[in-house]
């Protein structure tokens, strides 16, 4: 019995280390030295709070380049939606930035950009958010955007009032509309997480926290068992 209460409170410490930072999985920082570098991140759809199940996309960004005041991104946007759902269309990506950006500029599929709009189902105001249609919000509008299984490229920069030597950009979002297959469900958001990172010498996936906490335990319980297996036994003869 005190072998299993020391062995659940390291574990228990670890399992809440790793469900701190998993909500750190969505926050991307950049410098200098990740010029070159990819980060995928895949979104699940929801709406009121409630997932909708099929209702999933992804992008990539990949920092192609820092310049005076500029951070520069090739992007790559996909909706991956399936069954249940038979129809959406991803009509704007967004995020927040440290520091605050002064403006931005967009090209390709979604080369429309909007500073400090609200963004749709609960999020609030986001920093910078872009489009495939010039509208007035970040809410959505137009009929374009990505379908199922459609994917769309470009590239955005992102421009600050003076020199940024470090970057984060968190809170990923995209915007679903013209939602079918979901009874009483038209328009969604959906949040990103941080699943992959890749530069030209290959991929480099980002454990799931289950993962994570899995193999702290284990590492946990092989040290408890060895040190276990080195005590002295210790023997008592009667007088």
């Amino acid at each position: 019995m005190k072998f299993v209460r020391a062995f659940a409170r390291p574990a228990l410490a670890i399992a809440a280390l790793t469900a701190s930072s998993a909500a750190l999985a969505d926050s991307i920082t950049f410098d200098s030295g990740n010029v070159g570098t990819s980060y995928t991140l895949n979104y699940n759809g929801f709406s009121d709070g409630t997932t909708i199940n099929g209702l999933t996309g992804s992008t990539t960004f990949t920092l192609t380049g820092i310049s005076g005041n500029d951070y520069t991104f090739d992007y790559s946007v996909a909706n991956t939606s399936s069954a249940p759902v038979t129809g959406s269309r991803i009509s704007s990506f967004a995020f927040n930035t440290d520091p605050a950006i002064a403006s931005a500029s967009s090209t390709g599929a979604f080369s429309y950009t909007t500073l400090n709009s609200n963004y749709p189902n609960g999020i609030g105001t986001v920093d910078v958010c872009f489009k495939d249609a010039q509208t007035g919000s970040c809410a959505g509008g137009g009929s374009g955007g990505l379908t199922l299984g459609q994917s769309g490229t470009g590239s955005f920069t992102l421009s600050f009032s003076q020199p940024v030597s470090e970057l984060t950009l968190s809170d990923f979002y995209v915007r679903y509309q013209s939602i079918s297959g979901v009874p009483g469900i038209s328009s969604a958001s959906g949040s990103g997480t941080l699943t992959s990172t890749s530069t030209s010498s290959g991929g480099t996936p980002v454990p799931e926290p289950g993962m994570l906490g899995l193999m702290a335990t284990g590492l946990i319980a092989m040290g408890l068992v060895r040190r276990r297996r080195r005590a002295p036994s210790l023997s008592f003869q009667a007088a």
